[in-house]
């Protein structure tokens, strides 16, 4: 990933924090048949090796797992995005030099990638992921709550997968490449927008200047 200094996030706790706070990722490999990717929720295990475990699931019938992987597979965690209008820059009335960009968050996990299919392993992922998109739910859903003849008849179906991360990548585009007045521009225009992305992109600016 192409990052300017500006932009370059290399903050370990906050990378990790993104990849939780993303409710989805892309997970790329490449093969001898090609480039395959798979949207997917991923969970992060920060505590193993040096910067962390992704666990996760596709489906049996999906060929990525069964491709040997050439090389490091990578996920793609997307944050907030918004687009930025050049009529919010200062800079606009004052010269007319200014043209329309995008302002996001995003980090780039790469690693070594393995797929299994242990019902016992599988289990304990699918339990794991259930749990940490359930748990903010007044009256969460557990695995258990399935009959077990049925969850084991469901595991058949999927393969399991472990990224060792080996190195993360973080980039937050927030203007930081523009004078103080058009930041203070963006922010007020971002705010102001009825998508709840564009007003993530606004907080994480105004953090960004704290």
């Amino acid at each position: 990933m192409y990052i300017p200094p500006a932009f370059r996030n290399d903050d370990k706790a906050s990378l990790h924090a993104a990849i939780a706070a993303a409710r989805l990722a892309n997970l790329v490999t490449s093969s001898a048949q090609g480039l395959m990717a798979t949207p997917l929720p991923l969970l992060l295990d920060p505590e193993q090796g040096e910067h962390g475990v992704l666990i996760g699931h596709v489906a049996r019938a999906n060929p990525q797992w069964s491709a040997a992987v050439e090389g490091e597979a990578l996920a793609i965690f997307m944050g907030p995005d918004a687009y930025v209008t050049p009529s919010w820059y200062e800079t606009k009335r004052d010269t007319g030099k200014v043209v329309p960009t995008w302002n996001y968050a995003t980090v780039h996990a790469y690693g070594h990638v393995r797929f299994f299919d242990d019902p016992k392993h599988l289990l304990d992922i699918v339990t794991r992921l259930t749990s940490h998109h359930e748990d903010v739910r007044s009256a969460p859903w557990k695995v258990s709550d399935a009959p077990d003849d049925y969850i084991r008849s469901q595991l058949k179906g999927i393969v399991g997968l472990e990224l060792t991360i080996t190195r993360l990548e973080g980039k937050r585009k927030l203007s930081q490449n523009r004078n103080e007045a058009d930041r203070e521009g963006v922010i007020a225009g971002l705010q102001a927008s009825p998508a709840e992305a564009d007003r993530a992109i606004a907080s994480l600016m105004l953090d960004k200047q704290s």
